[in-house]
Formats: C-alpha cells, structure tokens, sequence
C-alpha cells in the first residue's frame, strides 16, 4: 500500500519455497533492498513456519503480531476473507511501524520441544478419552459387545501409551543433549510445587526464558496477575486475571498450586493456610500461590542457584 491505495495483492502457497519466490519477485519489481524491506503477518502458531522460514534464508525482516492486537486497533468492522485481513494487516503496519517488533525465531531445540509437546498432548488427550470410555461404559451395554469393544480400546490405549513414552524419551534426550535446557530443567524441578512437566512447558513457553526478562511480565502472559476494573459499569467490580491469557501454562500452574494446598507441610502450604484463616478467598490465594510459583522460578535461573526454602 501506499497513501491509503493497494499498489499490489498477491496469492501465493504458505510454502517457503513459494513465499521467497514472492518476495524476490516483489524487490527486484519495486526496487527494495532487504534494509528497507518489513514483512508483517498474523502470529497464527506452526502455520507461520513457512513464512519464517522464507524470511530467514533471505534475510528478510519479520514482524508477527497478535491478531487480537491487528483486530482490535483497525475499528469496528464487518465481513471478513483473506483480501479483507491482508489489508487490515498492511494498514496496521503502516500505521503502527514505530511498534515494529522484529520476530526472532527460537533455537531449534525450543522449536522441535514445542512441536513434540503438542503431539504428546494430543495423544495424551485421546489416551484419557479412551481409558474414559473402558471404565464408565462397562454397565451400559451388553457384556458380549462391550467385552469387543473392551478389546479394541484396550489395543489403542496401548498404542498410544508407547507413542507417548517414545516421545517423552526423545524430548528428554534433547533437554540432556543441551547444557542450558538441561542446567534449567534441574533449577525449576527445585522449585517447591513445580514437576518435570511444569518445567518443560515453562522453558517452551519462555523459550529458555530469553522471551522474558520478568516475572510479572509472564504473570500477566498467563492469565495469573489481576486487573482493576473501576470504569463505567465497572467501577464497582473487584479485580480480576483476564481471560486474554496462555490457557495451556495456566492450568499447570493451576494444578501446581492446588497441589500444594493438598500438602500437609511447606512454607506455601502455610502461605495458605494462613491467607484463608484470615479471611481471603481461596480462589485468590490459589492464584497467589501461582504468581509465587512463577516467581521463584524466575528467580532460580536467574540466580542459577537450586530453589531453598527459608523457614522462620
């Protein structure tokens, strides 16, 4: 675009052999070089691989935004197609180029953690699913045809328990064949409350927690810390996390936290203990617990000291 007019409209395939040949196209045509060349897309997860991918054997650089941020910031508007969002997108970096933020891929080894991760969850899903299936249905149906069945679901889950395992024993061989991950993965297992699949998640989610530099900054990334909301209708309301959040760390920092309230000793177990008897609610003491978490697990790998209790 160019003063508010489309100066060129493209399709082409999400395949970086294609998306280079585009963009070689589209600088020799206009005459750009690479220092004064942005390319600006929606952050849409593993489907922008491509797009980085082509960016970064050219040399290209890449600004990939939210698309709530891209949505929210181009008015209110009606329809919507791939046409209509490449130019939402286009005047969104037009507009907001003094907020560029070059995207920087993450080392390999964060990158193949996270693919692997997001298989083993969705094998793990169908597993709880279909161990559901053998043990509630056993009294809802003929014994002949749930006795098939039984078979059947047994094979699967048998299946998937090997595919599981196979996968947790290779993303372990990357986190061991790495030193920092490795180093990282030791300190946060310290951490009163946290597991090996809580500190894996938090180093895929952080990227080696060189995407953050600060606690709060990922409290606020996972849904953890509150918000005030005293405006308007508001105004009478209490604080609140927001919804707009990393849902997956969430819930494992969630079931962190209710873990250690089920504890019968700690010095968070009397964190609660002590909140609750004075009156807070659970559910806030909880989502303190979480912020607690997640800040002692900041402080551990920027310390690179093992997490030591201090008791009075």
């Amino acid at each position: 675009m160019l003063q508010g007019k489309v100066m060129c409209e493209e399709v082409v395939i999400n395949h970086p052999k294609a998306i280079s040949a585009l963009i070689e196209t589209l600088k020799r045509d206009m005459e750009i070089s690479n220092a004064d060349f942005l390319i600006c897309a929606e952050h849409t997860g593993q489907y922008t691989y491509p797009l980085a991918c082509a960016c970064k054997a050219l040399e290209c650089k890449l600004w990939l935004e939210n698309p709530a941020q891209i949505k929210y910031c181009s008015g209110i508007k009606r329809g919507k197609n791939d046409k209509v969002d490449a130019k939402r997108i286009a005047i969104y970096a037009s507009r907001y180029s003094d907020q560029v933020k070059y995207y920087d891929r993450p080392a390999e080894e964060i990158e193949r953690l996270k693919q692997l991760e997001s298989e083993r969850n969705l094998y793990t899903s169908d597993l709880a699913k279909y161990k559901g299936q053998l043990k509630d249905q056993q009294d809802f149906m003929p014994e002949g045809i749930y006795e098939k069945k039984a078979k059947r679901l047994s094979k699967l889950i048998k299946e998937l328990s090997v595919v599981i395992e196979a996968i947790t024993h290779e993303m372990e061989e990357i986190i061991q064949g790495t030193e920092v991950l490795a180093r990282q993965m030791e300190l946060l297992v310290s951490v009163d409350g946290v597991g090996k699949v809580i500190a894996l998640n938090m180093i895929i989610a952080t990227e080696a927690f060189t995407r953050f530099d600060d606690p709060r900054k990922f409290c606020c990334h996972a849904g953890v810390a509150p918000f005030s909301y005293t405006s308007g209708s508001s105004q009478h309301s209490k604080n609140a996390v927001s919804h707009r959040a990393n849902k997956s760390i969430k819930k494992l920092l969630h079931l962190a936290a209710v873990s250690i309230t089920h504890r019968t000793g700690g010095e968070l177990k009397a964190y609660y203990e002590r909140k609750v008897a004075e009156g807070k609610n659970k559910m806030s003491v909880i989502n303190a617990l979480r912020a607690k978490i997640v800040a002692r697990m900041f402080s551990v790998i920027k310390r690179n000291e093992f997490y030591s209790p201090i008791y009075s």
